[in-house]
């Protein structure tokens, strides 16, 4: 018993020690005026890609970990206060959405729906395979999942590779598929690794974040935002990048006026990730319609950069310029303290920002 009660002892300290070390950071986090950032949920190791449904409920995928969460804040406090494991050892369950009760989760190879699950938060159901034709290649395959304004799933396969031309179609494309994975289309080509897309409140047009190819230098090419708008567009992955720079080995006798340019792009290596267009009414009114990405932050560059979230201005439908809108996670010294990956709504207009370099979900909120 006495080494029940010093191993219980022992761990206590060790999480006590991680805590309060994850709330230091959140004071080296950078905000405009007003707002503050604090930490909605924690241990949740590899926390990626979020979905809410319409009770609070936020689920979470993850990449290597293979684990999905769900974490609930029961008290109405800001903070969850249980969280549930609705799968585990999956194939780098990246993508979640949820609609109308059920949950999807996008694995590398397929995507795959819980029934009622709202019900079943502490007893899972087995999971019903909804499409299960994509290819098992790990380099680029998770995904992202979003239900559009059509009702449709998006998400998108990326590049088997860091530069190389695909000998399958469904490589570096675009697709959509009804919810029960009937009607499955390819819409669009040319996408390296696209982990975000958001739909503009207003014009319904689908803007998604596209990470550009490595071993072109620390500052090409530019990462992208792209604007999809008819099916067959070609965003020109692995010709030519950024919408200017054609690729030194696959860019001869190509030229970059045949391909959709950016809507924006970004520095090189930023790694935007997941995005979302403010809806809410708890920010100021400057904010409405307003894009927030999450740029996980270089992983090869000589100097890293990113490891922010920032705020892309739209003007009618359109992005105009970007500014950081949290910054701190990538220290003075070049130290990583954190790394976002996905933004996500609250009904109370909040934004959730996941990390995966901790494990953790912030809340943002807003006072005048």
């Amino acid at each position: 018993m006495k080494l029940i009660a010093y191993l219980a002892l022992f761990f206590g300290v060790i999480l006590n020690a991680q805590a309060e070390s994850k709330h230091a950071i959140l004071k080296q986090l950078h905000l405009p005026p007003g707002f503050s950032i604090s930490l909605f949920a924690d241990h949740l190791p590899n926390a990626r890609s979020m979905a809410i449904a319409e009770n609070g409920v936020v689920f979470v995928g993850t990449g290597q970990k293979g684990d999905v969460y769900a974490v609930q804040d029961i008290n109405g406090d800001g903070v969850a206060d249980k969280t549930f494991v609705i799968a585990r050892q999956l194939y780098m369950p990246n993508g979640v959405a949820y609609n109308k009760g059920t949950l999807y989760v996008a694995e590398v190879n397929r995507i795959i729906k819980f029934e009622n699950i709202l019900e079943h938060l502490d007893t899972p159901p087995k999971p019903r395979v909804v499409y299960d034709k994509f290819p098992f290649d790990q380099h680029h395959g998770w995904k992202y999942l979003r239900f559009g304004p059509d009702d449709k799933l998006y998400t998108s396969i990326g590049a088997p590779c860091n530069i190389c031309e695909p000998d399958k179609n469904i490589y570096t494309s675009l697709v959509r598929l009804n919810p029960d994975g009937s009607d499955f289309e390819i819409i669009a080509r040319g996408i390296r690794n696209s982990v975000g897309m958001a739909w503009e409140p207003e014009t319904k047009a689908l803007f998604f974040t596209d990470n550009g190819r490595d071993l072109m230098g620390d500052d090409v090419p530019p990462e992208e935002l792209n604007q999809w708008s008819v099916k067959g567009q070609h965003f020109g992955y692995p010709y030519c990048h950024g919408g200017i720079i054609a690729d030194p080995e696959f860019g001869k006798n190509k030229s970059c006026k045949d391909f959709v340019a950016p809507a924006w792009t970004f520095k090189a290596h930023m790694a935007p990730l997941g995005l979302h267009f403010y809806r809410g009414k708890q920010f100021p009114a400057s904010f409405k319609n307003q894009l927030f990405v999450a740029q996980h932050g270089s992983w090869n560059r000589t100097e890293p950069h990113g490891y922010r979230v920032v705020l892309v201005k739209f003007e009618q439908g359109k992005p105009v310029s970007d500014d950081a809108f949290i910054s701190g996670w990538l220290a003075g010294t070049g130290k990583v303290l954190g790394r976002p990956v996905d933004v996500l709504e609250t009904q109370d207009g909040s934004l959730l920002i996941s990390d995966d370099h901790l494990g953790v979900i912030y809340k943002v909120t807003y006072t005048p």
